[in-house]
């Protein structure tokens, strides 16, 4: 479970850490932060699918994410006591940072910007973000003595049992080192990383527009992890109810729409159709005549009833298009889902986030945006965790 994520530089957030818990509730003002936090989560993810440099692409390039004020901000500037102004360089190259502490292993990045192309035949990517520095090391703090693997620009060292060894001189700047060196004998805290990071999963928005995928027939196999589209939902709703936890998918739908019940049938060319019954109804409706706010909470059980529980999920305001009288079943859904993994909720809305903080193990970060920089809600940067990055 990770214990502290640290982010720096990254649109909105200039400097975070935040403690971490079992279930994580994220929630504050609308402009506080919180689809930026969402984001940055992801773009840590990419780093282990070796996608972090084409993700930041994807979001204007490493110029447009940077954080635009200040260096650093002042307490006189919280206070009001001076202008928020550029304070002076320390010197540092301007950099992106993304880590996350556990008690057995932490992983921290750093990106930065290319320096000019001055060459006779320049490159067309120029702009392409470059990864400066990666590190590893054992439990949640670093220190020089739990460091196991240090990447500075293109060279990697790693520790061996009695000193530092040179794991790559020539590593490329796009490249982390979870492509390239996650091996199962020479760096096994590399490559269980690796694996941890690859496995965790976002859910956010599920398309139920009429052409939504998940409104159509599909050919179905048994699938025990819910695609991020929901285009299998009718196979995953079946693997639940042959292989998962078939009572409580049964019981959450029969709470959240008086009495209501799901199956999946099947015709000869092994497509599946979601059937929806309902009291009153002299037939099942199909995913395609449900209303939005049904299709997304069956999109929801099915991902949250996983029979393959992941490390972490994270699922992105949940509660869109879902009337507040279902909010209470979504809820022991996520309670439910925390049993097995852990789960981020970022959300607004205060029926979901009651019906979670009844739970002792809840974890509620309320963000706040001073002087543009997102924050914990009466918190400072003392308060937080202890977190230090290693270049």
């Amino acid at each position: 479970m990770i214990e502290t994520l640290a982010i720096s530089n990254y649109r909105s957030i200039l400097k975070l850490a935040l403690p971490l818990g079992r279930l994580n509730v994220i929630t504050g003002a609308n402009g506080s932060g919180k689809s930026n936090l969402y984001r940055a989560i992801r773009l840590l993810a990419e780093t282990a699918r070796d996608g972090v440099v084409s993700a930041l692409a994807r979001e204007g390039g490493l110029h447009s994410t940077f954080w635009a004020g200040p260096e650093d901000l002042s307490r006189r500037m919280f206070s009001g006591e001076v202008e928020v102004q550029g304070t002076y360089s320390t010197g540092k190259k301007k950099r992106m940072r993304m880590g996350f502490g556990s008690a057995e292993f932490s992983y921290a990045i750093s990106l930065g910007l290319p320096p000019p192309d001055i060459s006779s035949n320049p490159s067309f990517f120029t702009r392409d973000p470059m990864i400066k520095h990666e590190a590893v090391w054992a439990g949640p703090v670093l220190r020089p003595s739990a460091l196991m693997l240090e990447r500075d620009h293109s060279v990697v060292k790693v520790r061996t049992d009695s000193d530092w060894e040179i794991a790559a001189k020539d590593i490329q700047s796009f490249d982390s080192v979870f492509s390239q060196l996650a091996d199962t004998k020479s760096t096994p805290e590399v490559f269980w990383l690796r694996e941890q990071m690859r496995g965790w999963r976002f859910y956010d928005h599920f398309r139920t527009d009429r052409d939504s995928p998940a409104r159509q027939p599909q050919i179905g196999t048994r699938t025990p992890i819910l695609r991020h589209d929901g285009s299998d939902l009718g196979a995953a709703l079946q693997t639940i109810i042959e292989v998962g936890d078939r009572r409580t998918l049964e019981s959450m739908i029969a709470e959240a729409f008086d009495g209501a019940s799901v199956a999946v049938s099947s015709n000869e060319d092994g497509r599946f159709t979601v059937l929806f019954r309902q009291y009153g109804l002299l037939r099942p409706l199909t995913a395609a005549e449900l209303s939005d706010g049904t299709l997304r909470f069956l999109l929801l059980t099915a991902a949250l009833l996983t029979p393959r529980p992941p490390s972490m999920m994270v699922l992105n305001e949940p509660e869109t298009s879902l009337h507040p009288d279902v909010l209470p079943a979504l809820a022991k859904l996520i309670l439910n889902a925390a049993e097995s993994s852990q789960v981020w909720v970022v959300t607004h809305s205060a029926k979901l986030i009651s019906a979670l903080k009844k739970n002792r193990g809840s974890n509620l970060l309320e963000l706040e945006k001073k002087l543009g920089s997102t924050q914990l809600k009466g918190k400072t940067e003392f308060d937080g965790p202890t977190w230090k990055w290693a270049d």
